[in-house]
């Protein structure tokens, strides 16, 4: 048997193979963060193609962490509901599905939050009060995933969200008990670590995403600090973690190597900025080329520090023989991919029968320029 379809333990959760559908907003849900028929019907096909784990969409848990219209959301008992459907969807084909949760941060508008977003050192730094605010949010949405019946929970602590915020001492320029120092900028992830630790059951998982590498313009996580982290998270005894790097504002093409969608992001701008905007993006193409698993060198530098805790590597993977390697070498526990899976739910399945060798996603980054422009991140090459 391929060492890809050989079951895994996360912590109390077993998984049936090594493939994770990687965490991706898709503008599938109303404006009010409530699941929609198409999100459930996404679901089904990832569940009934065979993916072993299925991390949702990042939802919001807080009205004030809102990225953008039509994200999903876990911030109220209303959402249980729907949540619910979207748990049993997973589950149909005996796949296992995490919930990811998450605060947008800087990384949000007034437009969509109705106030100037919150940040560690923005210019209305979050109060004390605030900070104890978002830590319930995230424990209390832990538990409205559970009464879901989510298979446990991925707190996003990466991307330039307000975690990864906190984290980076580039955004985090704090000097009181939430900064200055790493053990003070890693505070907001710790208390919310051990708060939903608190109220998840044993078989349920809790995952974290971290990056290894901001790629911010002054230096923000690079692997070392991302190293010191990973030691902290394994003695507060979460299950895994998922290695990524970028961010949604500043480091959006490290994030998602391959092309560069020109067209897409010039639609973005006004038309007398676009010829501008279009000179310093073809300057940047080759950049941010596909490298096959981008981000496994640095989980491979991680490793280490997270012991024997599971770890999971995002970005770029494309070829089996490659995937393969990397699991059966030990570098890593799982292969997470989310442009593959956005052309293809089916891949996994195709995978075990032979039918393909390579995911067939060629990295355009059509889908996630479409979020940018208010449409659904689907597959956009025919």
């Amino acid at each position: 048997m391929s060492a890809l379809f050989r079951p895994f333990a996360l912590g109390g959760l077993e998984v049936k193979n090594r493939f994770v559908s990687s965490a991706c907003e898709d503008n599938f849900d109303t404006d009010s963060g409530e699941v929609t028929e198409r999100i459930i019907m996404k679901t089904l096909a990832l569940s009934d193609g065979g993916t072993g784990l299925m991390i949702s969409a990042q939802m919001f848990v807080h009205h004030l962490g809102k990225t953008r219209p039509g994200q999903l959301g876990i911030h109220s008992h209303a959402m249980i509901l729907g949540l619910r459907g979207l748990a049993e969807s997973a589950h149909r084909h005996d796949g296992k599905i995490i919930f990811q949760l998450g605060h947008a941060g800087l990384q949000t508008s007034a437009k969509t939050i109705g106030r100037p977003p919150l940040g560690p050192s923005s210019d209305a730094p979050m109060s004390e009060d605030e900070i104890r605010e978002v830590i319930e949010a995230f424990i209390m949405a832990a538990q409205r995933a559970v009464e879901a019946g989510a298979d446990g929970v991925q707190i996003h602590a990466a991307h330039g969200y307000l975690i990864n915020e906190f984290l980076s001492p580039y955004f985090n320029r704090r000097e009181d008990s939430w900064g200055g120092s790493q053990e003070k900028r890693f505070r907001l992830l710790k208390e919310i670590v051990e708060g939903v630790r608190r109220v998840l059951p044993p078989d349920k998982a809790l995952l974290i995403k971290l990056n290894s590498n901001d790629y911010t313009p002054e230096e923000g996580i690079t692997p070392a600090l991302a190293g010191d982290y990973a030691e902290r998270l394994v003695g507060l005894g979460v299950d895994g973690l998922e290695i990524s790097c970028g961010g949604t504002s500043l480091a959006a093409w490290n994030m998602c190597r391959g092309t560069v969608p020109v067209r897409e992001i010039l639609s973005l701008f006004p038309e007398d900025q676009r010829r501008r905007v279009e000179a310093v993006l073809e300057s940047k193409k080759g950049q941010y080329a596909l490298v096959e698993a981008y981000n496994l060198e640095d989980a491979k530098r991680i490793r280490p520090f997270a012991k024997d805790i599971s770890l999971i590597s995002v970005g770029g993977w494309r070829s089996v023989r490659r995937m393969e390697d990397a699991i059966e070498k030990g570098e890593i526990d799982l292969i997470a991919m989310c442009r593959p899976f956005i052309r293809d739910p089916y891949l996994v399945g195709k995978i075990k029968s032979g039918e393909i060798t390579k995911a067939s996603c060629t990295s355009c980054n059509r889908c996630l320029a479409a979020l940018a422009n208010d449409m659904p991140a689907q597959c956009y090459m025919r």
